[in-house]
């Protein structure tokens, strides 16, 4: 890697068929993945834990060690299994009913009403007539006409073919299902066991769904970063409580598309990664990046503009989802991701100014070894961390050039920091003279061709001065 050869956006992709074989991990690792998700709607656990010691061995061997996502599926509501698809055509009469084989009934013109089993059985409490339901991301959209306790009558808005186990998506519906399930459960049990860094936590509707499932991991003593996945308007009216609440938010705008107005999702993104960035939490911006890609080999003009809209941002990651578990070019996806975001970032430079609420002391320490750096051509931010959070608190403050280089001894918060834009993190003892941590971290970064003579380097860490520790700011040249 050259001294110059640096992207800022981080970029998670997705496993699946697609992906999974140790040739394209190895492809993808190479190519610049940072992060690996594992969507765990349709995973088994002996795929999972297979997978996840894949990832570890590929990464041992290319010699990048990668971060590992679970997303675990949390909450869903959906059709059940019908013989053969049902064709439902405009303003015709249709049930959902939430007793498993209940039977059809006939309507007072002696036409049977159709129905299909719906898997979540207080649905009928949750609803409300006037309400709308859509089906299969939004293709169907059904009126709720009435209620009892045994079914829920709609009329047919947008007609469409029914399939079996389709999504059900409720607008505006507050739903009593739990946060964390106990299919969510048993998959993260497994994710602790093998190893993962991160859990993916679907539908968070508010603080309390973050809550409970860190007291789940703190039973199980796992340092394991929680992400709160924002998809419905519950969650957009609580943004603010939840990023608080959180380690990192994800927006999923595949079902906040389905669940918010189309031309309310930009404002939503937009105003998701502000208040990130506002309360010192990473962000992802997900879903669709690429879709045209599962099918083409190059983007739409539009999808260029909407990752650009990312980086421009300021989000910490990109993710890609069916382009690379089921897409024909999951290689090329990440290289277009690099390719956009790198152009971008040369563009962002000089837009971004620390919130206020970065008040601490620490924090306006590292704050000033940011603006030495943003007034220095050539520089490098270099930080040492036992826990993270000199490199966090670096990457919150959005260096305009320089990148962050993050020495640790610790494998897991070394995984950790893939999360942060700018931030490349590297693996090393810390020794107990701060000058020999710094020569050892300089001697790698020259090895790897990272820093060239000329190129300023400012240091960001904490000394120990007369047994107690200093936060301090060094500037050193490259000799």
């Amino acid at each position: 890697m050259s001294a110059t050869s640096f992207r800022r956006t981080k970029i998670i992709v997705t496993l699946g068929p697609a992906t999974e074989s140790e040739e394209m991990l190895e492809k993808l690792i190479r190519a610049g993945a940072d992060i690996i998700r594992l969507n765990m709607a349709h995973a088994k656990h002996d795929w999972t834990r297979g997978i996840i010691r894949r990832i570890r061995a590929v990464s041992t061997k290319v010699g990048r060690e990668v971060a590992i996502m679970m997303d675990i599926k949390g909450p869903e509501i959906r059709t059940g299994d019908v013989s053969a698809p049902i064709e439902l055509k405009e303003g015709e009469i249709f049930d959902f009913t939430v007793r498993p084989g209940m039977s059809a009934e006939r309507g007072g013109g002696g036409e049977e009403i159709r129905s299909v089993d719906v898997n979540y059985q207080d649905l009928v409490n949750d609803i409300k007539v006037g309400d709308t339901v859509l089906v299969d991301n939004g293709l169907l959209r059904l009126e709720v006409l009435e209620k009892n306790d045994a079914r829920i009558r709609c009329r047919v808005l947008i007609p469409g073919e029914l399939k079996s186990r389709r999504h059900i998506n409720l607008p505006g519906v507050k739903v009593n299902l739990p946060s964390f399930t106990e299919k969510d459960r048993g998959d993260s049990i497994v994710g602790l066991e093998e190893g993962i860094d991160f859990l993916a936590l679907s539908f968070v509707r508010q603080a309390k769904d973050i809550e409970l499932l860190r007291a789940f991991l703190a039973e199980r003593k796992s340092r394991v970063r929680i992400i709160a996945k924002i998809e419905d308007r519950s969650a957009i009216e609580n943004l603010g409580e939840i990023v608080d609440a959180c380690d990192g938010l994800m927006v999923a705008r595949g079902d906040l598309g389905i669940e918010c107005p189309f031309e309310e999702l930009p404002v939503i993104q937009r105003r998701a990664v502000r208040t990130c960035l506002s309360r010192g939490r990473p962000v992802i911006v997900a879903t669709h990046m690429l879709e045209s890609m599962i099918a083409q080999p190059v983007p739409t003009r539009a999808e260029i503009t909407d990752v650009a809209n990312a980086v421009f941002e300021l989000a910490d990651c990109v993710m890609l989802s069916g382009e690379t578990t089921i897409g024909k070019y999951p290689l090329e996806c990440v290289q277009m991701l690099d390719t956009i975001a790198r152009r971008i970032e040369l563009e962002a430079d000089d837009e971004w100014s620390a919130p206020a609420v970065f008040t601490g002391e620490r924090m306006k320490v590292l704050h000033s070894a940011v603006v030495l750096a943003n007034e220095l051509p050539r520089s490098k931010l270099v930080t040492f961390t036992r826990h993270g959070f000199m490199a966090q608190g670096l990457a919150l403050l959005r260096p305009s050039h320089a990148p962050i280089l993050a020495f640790t001894p610790s494998v897991d918060v070394l995984r950790h920091l893939r999360l942060l834009r700018a931030v490349e993190p590297y693996l090393m003892r810390l020794a107990s003279d701060p000058n020999e941590t710094i020569e050892s971290a300089l001697a790698i970064l020259r090895r790897e061709g990272r820093i060239a003579p000329g190129d300023k380097i400012v240091i960001a860490t904490d000394i120990v001065a007369q047994d107690r520790l200093v936060d301090s700011v060094q500037l050193r040249t490259v000799r």
